[in-house]
């Protein structure tokens, strides 16, 4: 069975920006008795993976056909500094959890970092971590040192900041430099595919209790992830029942549902509103009273259709930054040498 799909919702991924991203995941676990690998390493150019290993396995595989069109020097170098971080962030998960007097169950450490290139030319790095899906510590670019979120990481944060190490340094030098020039070079090569567009389809569906109705609006099949969808009553938004959440479906594309709860003497004059890039203009989409589609033979089957996941889901709430698409960034490719260390290089 493959490794578990991990699903990282960090807060600040959604944020909406136009440029593009490279950003790397690293996962260590605690307990490969619970059935999981003890370390992933997943890459992403925007939201296409582009990357994926796990100890398991010990293979890290291009996913997209366009990324096999790249120096095949690079994989082979990169498959080695995950060997090499693997190790390293084992190291770092056990030291964690000793200060923590933490020896038994399963916990884990994870870092994400990685660029940004936005269309007006400017450039941003982060370099953050989490232990068991919580925030502990990260790297402040301006001083170039990393800073401890909580009390348990000022060891960790000392020990990248020592003058042995000087890991933010050695980090900030690799986001602003390295970092961008592979950024340029993978999204030369994936620009035609992260710049198509995918229009949106929309099912809207009653759903009935005793006491209660609610209205809920599928909005499927659309890429890229971006969207906007609301819900308004004779042209008025009125307030939705839970957060908004953009899920993958297994054909690249995505999905939203988008639910009101709706009065029974109230009913008249609902629609359901999106923008998408791949619009011209506002959809608009109204409910017909009349109109008693089944919500939950609908449901399963979009969820059918649509959706596969597999394995686990390791939820990690962090707060970086990073994004998705655009096509107007100027790519102008250097010529960089493959890296030869990886960012996790400076794990204590």
């Amino acid at each position: 069975m493959e490794g578990p799909l991990l699903l990282l919702l960090i807060s600040g991924v959604s944020e909406v920006f136009s440029g593009y991203s490279l950003r790397y995941y690293y996962t260590g676990i605690s307990s490969p008795g619970h059935g999981l690998p003890e370390f992933y390493a997943d890459a992403y150019l925007n939201e296409f993976m582009i990357l994926k290993y796990n100890n398991r396995t010990g293979n890290e595989v291009p996913i997209p056909e366009w990324i096999k069109k790249e120096d095949g020097g690079y994989w082979d170098r990169d498959r080695k500094i995950s060997k090499d971080t693997e190790a390293a962030f084992k190291h770092h998960l056990r030291s964690v959890m000793k200060r923590l007097n933490q020896t038994r169950g399963l916990h884990y450490l994870q870092h994400i970092y990685g660029c940004e290139l936005r269309d007006d030319g400017s450039t941003r790095g982060y370099s953050e971590y989490a232990y068991d899906g919580k925030d502990f510590m990260e790297l402040d670019l301006k001083k170039a040192v990393y800073v401890p979120v909580v009390l348990a990481a000022q060891l960790s944060a000392q020990n990248y900041n020592s003058p042995e190490v000087r890991a933010g340094e050695r980090n900030k030098d690799y986001l602003e430099k390295e970092c961008i020039k592979w950024l340029r070079i993978h999204a030369q090569f994936g620009r035609e595919e992260m710049e198509k567009t995918v229009a949106p389809q929309v099912t809207i569906l009653k759903q009935e209790s005793d006491k209660k109705t609610w209205l809920h609006c599928f909005v499927y099949g659309f890429y890229p992830r971006d969207i906007d969808v609301t819900w308004k009553r004779h042209g008025i938004e009125v307030p939705l029942e839970e957060a908004k959440q953009v899920l993958p479906n297994s054909d690249g594309t995505y999905q939203i549902r988008v639910t009101v709860e709706v009065a029974a003497e109230d009913r008249e004059g609902y629609s359901c509103h999106m923008d998408h890039p791949s619009l011209d203009q506002t959809l608009t989409v109204k409910w017909e009273v009349k109109s008693g589609s089944s919500f939950w033979v609908l449901v399963v089957s979009i969820t059918l259709a649509l959706i596969t996941i597999t394995g686990l889901g390791i939820v990690i709430q962090m707060k970086c930054s990073a994004s998705e698409k655009d096509p107007q960034t100027n790519l102008t490719p250097g010529a960089p040498q493959a890296p030869e260390k990886s960012i996790e290089e400076a794990l204590v």
